[in-house]
């Protein structure tokens, strides 16, 4: 495939603009801050307000929610103790998880949870770094036991109350069976935060505390973390859930007084940052693990984190379960694969070719890098994705960042 490096052309980003200017203007969207880079080129939009009734400008600086595009920055945690040894793949996890020791898995997965089989094998690590372990979330599942447990057990989203600490969260997870065999199908979500919690036991440190000793401050990722302290908190907007019915901007997270302006009991995958500081690390990641002359992770630790890791099965699974929801989520997620801890594509679906990896977030935002195009575009908003709004947003922003690279 041809390599282009040479830069956006100004009329494709004046029309990348324009097209992020209409999701504003229309109502749907109340503010924007948009990075795009190739090569040394880097391009930033600021559009529209903090808050959905005017107020400040969104900012270059301005701190979002990023939800699940924290998945590949703490993922890139668990890669350090890959490199250094202090864990291997094919470990099992119950010397660090004993809470995830002699497993018991549903007779079916939509089935009574006392009807249960012991596992046929320990869960390792590589289930949590391809989120195969046995448990998260599946679309097929939505009405079943072990889905509505799960949700009492473990979720601490912005509905349900901060989360425990790590060890209490473990003994809950723990008394759930798994819904599949380890290893055997491809579920979304949970493993990530069981692989935090793996990395402090192994680590013996918190896993933010790790994280920003051996990530963060190494890309001078300044205003990523798990809270926006008080200094900070006049740059972070509320977070919104329109009304699916009505389209009313229903606030699901305030700024002051938030869920994120106090450090959490439990540091999983729920960072805040900003636009320039995703790019320092995904610009790390298509520079093979280099950040200027320092070396964050090797080079084979980022090729498996951004290839595609699932078996023809595993990734049928994924495939069925987007599917479903293209109607709601304009396409995204049908990518085709999946490395440790994004998507990665594997097959040309829309505008953007094969190899690109990244992920996108239910507090509206996306994050993906290019190593064909050695492209990374980056868009947040503050609104959830509980309408169809934010995803058209983001599928007009990639169709229109491509069309702006230069020929």
């Amino acid at each position: 495939m041809r390599q282009s490096n040479s830069g956006f052309s100004d009329a494709g980003l004046r029309r990348l603009r324009e097209v992020l200017a209409r999701h504003v203007e229309s109502g749907k969207i109340p503010g924007l801050v948009a990075l795009v880079s190739q090569g040394g080129q880097t391009h930033v939009e600021a559009l529209g307000t903090m808050r959905h009734d005017g107020g400040a400008p969104m900012r270059r600086d301005t701190i979002f929610r990023m939800a699940s595009v924290s998945k590949p920055v703490t993922m890139a945690a668990a890669m350090v103790l890959l490199d250094e040894c202090r864990m291997r793949p094919d470990d099992p996890v119950d010397e660090w998880l004993p809470e995830l020791a002699d497993r018991k898995v549903l007779k079916r997965p939509d089935g009574p949870l006392e009807d249960t089989v012991p596992a046929h094998r320990p869960i390792t690590v590589r289930d949590l770094l391809t989120s195969t372990f046995g448990l998260g979330m599946d679309i097929e599942l939505l009405d079943s036991p072990i889905r509505a447990a799960i949700f009492e057990a473990t979720d601490y989203s912005v509905a349900s109350g901060p989360a425990p600490e790590p060890d209490e969260w473990m003994r809950l997870l723990g008394q759930l069976p798994l819904s599949y065999q380890p290893g055997q199908r491809w579920q979304y979500d949970l493993s990530h935060e069981v692989l935090c919690v793996l990395v402090a036991r192994v680590t013996g440190q918190s896993f933010g505390t790790f994280l920003r000793e051996r990530i963060l401050d190494p890309l001078g990722m300044t205003d990523t973390g798990y809270h926006v302290p008080a200094d900070k908190i006049d740059r972070l907007p509320p977070l919104y859930g329109p009304d699916p019915q009505t389209g009313e901007f229903l606030v699901w997270d305030e700024a002051a007084g938030g869920r994120v302006s106090q450090p959490p009991a439990f540091q999983g995958c729920a960072l805040v940052s900003t636009v320039d500081d995703y790019h320092a690390f995904f610009r790390m990641l298509l520079n093979n693990g280099m950040h200027q002359d320092r070396r964050i992770l090797s080079r084979p630790a980022v090729e498996l984190m951004t290839t595609n890791c699932l078996t023809l099965a595993q990734q049928a699974a994924r495939d069925t379960m987007y599917r479903n929801i293209a109607h709601l989520s304009a396409g995204l997620a049908l990518h085709g694969g999946w490395g440790f801890g994004m998507a990665v594509r594997t097959y040309r679906a829309d505008y953007a070719p094969i190899g690109q990896f990244g992920w996108d977030g239910g507090t509206g935002t996306t994050v993906y890098a290019d190593p064909t195009n050695q492209l990374t575009g980056i868009l947040l908003t503050q609104v959830g994705m509980s309408t169809p709004d934010p995803a058209r947003l983001f599928h007009d922003f990639w169709t229109t960042l491509y069309q702006a690279i230069g020929d």
